[in-house]
């Protein structure tokens, strides 16, 4: 066989196996993240209804309506855990995001489907967010840095660990 013949094939064969998607893909299913974040049972879900002021609050931290009326979520009266999508570019994230004493304890993309921005998923970026809180202004008040070529990830990621934020806040006055 022609050396480049044979060269061809093998660039071929590696697009073939490579995919269009990168890195996109479901990561860690639901069940799995909450068993990790709740150490002993985890608690039943529980529904949290979107409506007034929370409704308010979460499209304008978002910048856009959102399109749930009401959001699943965990709690066992310290913990709570939100799995909550959000676009990147096109397609959405699916986030999850652990908050205790109105603070992040972690954050972890469960399921990612764009062919750009999926180096969210890692730790050194999502370790960023352990220990933030909501500012005054509804920030957070840690600085989160971006990654070159995931821009619009980043910025997703960084809303819905606001969002889950507002959402913890709601329901730990209310349960």
């Amino acid at each position: 066989m022609c050396p480049r013949i044979a060269l061809l094939l093998i660039l071929a064969t590696g697009l073939a196996f490579a995919g269009p998607a990168g890195e996109s893909g479901r990561y860690v299913e639901t069940d799995e993240y909450l068993r990790s974040v709740f150490e002993t049972e985890v608690p039943a879900a529980k529904t949290l209804w979107v409506t007034g002021d929370l409704r308010d609050g979460v499209e304008q931290t978002l910048g856009h309506s959102f399109g749930a009326l009401r959001v699943r979520y965990w709690f066992d009266g310290a913990r709570s855990a939100w799995v909550l999508d959000e676009v990147g570019k096109e397609l959405p994230i699916t986030i999850g995001v652990a908050i205790s004493k109105s603070t992040i304890e972690n954050v972890s993309v469960l399921e990612f489907r764009e062919s750009r921005g999926w180096e969210v998923k890692y730790p050194f970026f999502t370790d960023q967010f352990v220990d933030a809180r909501l500012g005054p202004d509804k920030r957070l008040t840690q600085r989160i840095d971006g990654i070159t070529g995931a821009t619009m990830s980043v910025a997703a990621v960084t809303r819905i660990a606001q969002v889950a934020l507002m959402m913890h806040e709601h329901v730990s006055h209310t349960d």
